[in-house]
């Protein structure tokens, strides 16, 4: 990582062997085979004698490197675990739990388990972000819902900085008008009164084209590419992500979950519409209202008012 922070300062400045071994304290010869080893892992790095080493491009990975280098974090981010391929991150993330510091991510390339909300799965092809972040909130497990929006404030906010127009859909994704660009699957260990660790999986479509996944989710799915025309700088999101989730897991630790609730409203599409709510019991028919504390959506008919606290939330 020190030699890509090196040429990244340099920028188009060529900087010497001498120069670099100088500052990594490792000689000439070390140098050079770090560069190969880098352009190997797909770094393009121009090299003139007698002048010196200019990195041209990173590739497009996750690499922790490129996640680290510039990140604007005291937690989260501070270690970070890195696959080309995994069966599913948030896996990885439960595995590693209770030893791992608070705010360490996993991230992959590719999941090929990935799962989302009851198990469903996840299709998570190059191109995305997938990743997970081991949090260890001192709540009680009944209040940990409450992350889930935490993080999909995190998201929408995030996504808006980037010029994305992104707003959330009850309970867990993330939506430009009625199409999927993110889903959010929280998942803890926890005794009665204790949470041990809780993982937040996080997988956005970022440059996945949507003619590329499953037909029966293309109508309904949409990618940050699409939107924006172009490929996005997939590890300056990961970035603005990390960020946007620090700011708000702070302030929830703070101040508790109020002011993460109204943003939340704000940033809903749910609150407003004519809804059905699929439960494991039933069908609860009528208008989103509000949401509580608990992240149980609020839906009033003739009926009375229901909260639900778990469902697929289909709008009419």
């Amino acid at each position: 990582m020190d030699i890509i922070r090196a040429l990244k300062e340099a920028g188009e400045a060529p900087i010497s062997g001498e120069d670099l071994g100088e500052k990594l304290g490792i000689s000439r010869t070390m140098v050079w085979k770090y560069i190969k080893a880098l352009e190997e892992n797909g770094y393009v790095i121009e090299s003139s004698p007698g002048a010196g080493y200019v990195l041209v491009s990173p590739p497009d990975k996750l690499y922790p490197a490129e996640i680290s280098i510039g990140l604007d974090t005291s937690i989260i981010g501070n270690d970070i675990h890195y696959f080309e391929t995994v069966d599913s991150t948030n896996d990885v993330a439960k595995k590693m739990g209770i030893r791992a510091e608070e705010g360490t991510i996993v991230v992959a390339e590719v999941q090929e388990n990935g799962r989302g909300r009851k198990g469903d799965p996840w299709i998570s092809p190059k191109g995305g972000i997938w990743l997970s972040v081991i949090l260890k909130p001192s709540i009680l497990p009944a209040h940990a819902p409450r992350l889930t929006l935490m993080a999909g404030v995190a998201v929408a906010n995030a996504m808006r900085q980037f010029g994305v127009d992104a707003s959330i859909k009850w309970p867990n994704d993330v939506v430009i008008g009625k199409k999927k660009i993110c889903g959010i699957l929280t998942e803890m260990d926890a005794e009665a009164d204790h949470i041990g660790f809780v993982v937040i999986g996080i997988g956005i479509n970022a440059n996945v084209p949507v003619e590329e996944l499953p037909e029966e989710l293309r109508e309904g799915s949409m990618s940050l590419s699409s939107i924006k025309g172009e490929r996005i700088n997939r590890a300056e999101f990961v970035q603005a992500l990390l960020k946007s989730l620090e700011t708000e897991y702070l302030r929830f630790k703070v101040d508790g979950s109020t002011k993460i609730l109204e943003d939340w409203i704000s940033l809903s599409n749910t609150i407003g519409r004519q809804v059905d709510v699929i439960t494991p019991h039933k069908i609860i028919s009528g208008k989103a209202t509000g949401i509580n504390p608990d992240g149980a959506l609020i839906v009033e008919n003739d009926e009375g008012v229901h909260e639900v606290i778990a469902g697929r939330c289909i709008y009419k």
